[in-house]
Order: structure tokens, then sequence, then C-alpha cells
């Protein structure tokens, strides 16, 4: 008999072997749940950790779960799991902060660059048998925009990077800064959004923090800008992007993330300057191997008395 049990609450890898392999090293026998709520509390009995993606789990779960020790979310938000329940229970809840940062980075600013340079109305004016630019103007040059950025950690700071060396200038909102690390302008929300021609959300989900882009703020942002959300579906209003998008207050809008997901595709069709993906931002071979790694070796630590990297709820 293994001396842990360790529970994958929903896989949604191909295959769990490089966690298996890490856990056997403390000689921790890995099982996969069926992705229910129903069917990770049948195992959590004899459950010494679970491995999470975007199971929801709630205070009366983890009461389910009465020899969880640890809780190893995949990603980066931890918004579908009670941080507070679990430090009641002593639970620790780690993530993976840095194992997708090159990755979502990358997927923002292609859809910066493609929103500012049109590509999408450009690919289906071509393809409709059209040429030149008619109604693709305007088109700005990128040195010359101001780019928002709410939210300034790991991976907004990757994309102002670029953006910088392009020549855009930088505006942040972070609540969590004193000062940015980088010198960057730090300035109110209504006047990033005021001041800018695109903005990108890199914030966490949080109860503050969700509907941060409604109607009413949207309505704020400088007209013709472009608003793009790698971060979290449930920071925006899809409604109130979409009316903005139809009304042309926004010129344009990069959306990965919605809420709920997947997206019924019927409330997108017709909607002028959208550019959306199915939730990929974060994917690339390389980084979910390290998610996977990671996740895993934080069940290691802590099973076997080590202080975790990345506790949430400590």
């Amino acid at each position: 008999m293994a001396s842990f049990r360790v529970v994958v609450s929903d896989q949604v890898f191909p295959v769990v072997d490089i966690e298996r392999e890490l856990l056997a090293t403390i000689d921790a026998e890995l099982v996969v749940s069926d992705g229910t709520a129903a069917g990770l509390a049948a195992m959590g009995p004899d459950a010494d950790a679970v491995l999470n993606t975007y199971l929801p789990i709630d205070a009366a779960l983890l009461e389910r779960l009465p020899r969880c020790r640890i809780v190893a979310r995949y990603g980066i938000g931890v918004d579908n799991i009670d941080l507070a329940a679990a430090a009641a229970a002593g639970t620790i809840v780690t993530n993976v902060p840095d194992y997708s940062v090159e990755e979502v980075a990358t997927h923002t600013l292609a859809m910066i660059l493609a929103l500012v340079r049109r590509l999408g109305a450009a690919d289906a004016r071509v393809r409709a048998g059209g040429w030149g630019l008619g109604d693709l103007r305007p088109i700005r040059r990128l040195s010359g925009l101001t780019f928002g950025l709410v939210g300034y950690g790991r991976i907004g700071r990757r994309v102002a990077a670029p953006i910088t060396a392009l020549g855009g200038r930088i505006l942040v909102h972070d609540p969590y800064l004193a000062t940015p690390p980088d010198g960057t302008t730090l300035v109110s929300l209504d006047d990033l959004l005021a001041d800018s021609d695109v903005v990108s959300i890199h914030a966490p989900l949080t109860p503050e923090t969700r509907s941060l882009f409604d109607a009413g703020r949207i309505a704020r942002m400088r007209a013709g800008s472009i608003l793009v959300n790698t971060s979290r579906g449930g920071l925006v209003v899809l409604d109130a992007v979409l009316d903005s998008l139809r009304s042309g207050h926004l010129a344009g809008a990069g959306l990965d993330v919605f809420d709920p997901e997947p997206v019924d595709a019927g409330r997108l069709a017709g909607v002028p300057n959208l550019l959306v993906t199915p939730h990929m931002a974060y994917y690339s071979e390389q980084s979910i191997a390290e998610s996977q790694r990671k996740a895993a070796t934080q069940i290691v630590k802590v099973l076997t008395g080590q202080a975790p990297d990345y506790p949430v709820n400590r």
C-alpha cells in the first residue's frame, strides 16, 4: 500500500506521467477522478492531496476531504477554490504563477498587434474578393499609441517590454503596487481608461475585480480604443464589450477568456472587430509540462514536511 494518495480532480492533459513519476519518489499513488465534485468527494476520505485545474472546490467539498493537506492548482488563478475555507481546514493551496508567463504575454501581444494592424478585417476583405485599404482605415502607427496595462505582475511586465521596444507608451494601473519596478507611470484606473488607445487586462479575478469592465467603465474608455483580456472572463461583462463594438465606441476587442466557458458562439455572430480564441493563451507544449511538474512538486514538498514554493492562502 502506498504511503500517500493523490487525486487529480479534473484531468485536462492527455497524460499525467510527469506527475506520476514525481509522486512515485515519495511512494504516492496517483488516481484520476471523473472531473465532478461528487467524484472527488467519493475519493476524498483517502486523499492526502489534490491536483486541480478547473473543478470548483468550496467549503462543502473540502469537508469531504478530511485528510487533504494540499490542493495544488495547475494554473495561475485560484478563483475556483475557497481559500478561506481551505485555510480554516488547514489545507494549503498552491498555484503555479510563473509557468505560462511567456505564452500569455506572447498571445496578448499577438492580439494587440492583430487588432492595431486590422489583420482580421484585412484577411476577410481579401478572401471576399476585395483589395486596398477601403474601410480598414484608420490604422495608426504603434509608436504613437498609449497602452494601458491593468495589472503589472509577471505577465504585464512581459507584455510591456516589446511594446516599449516598438515605441509604445505604457501606463499602469495596479492597486498592489506603490511604485512599478521599472519606473513605468502608475495611474488611477479612470485616468488609464481615458488616456489609453489599447487597454490590456492582467488582473486576478476576485470579488473586487469581478465585472471590473462593465458598460460604465467601457464607456469611459477612449473612443476608438481597443480592449484585450487574456486573464479571466469574469473581469469583463461580455455583453458590454459586444455592445460597444457594435456601436463603434470600441475599435476592437481581443478576448481569450469568457464567463462561462465555452462561450455561446451565437452571442459573437456578426460582431465587428472582435478577435476571439478558445482560452489558449496559456498553452504551449513546454508550459503545460512545466505546470504539471511544478504543481506535483508542491505536493511532494508538503507531504514530506517541506514548505511549498507557491502558497496562496498562508
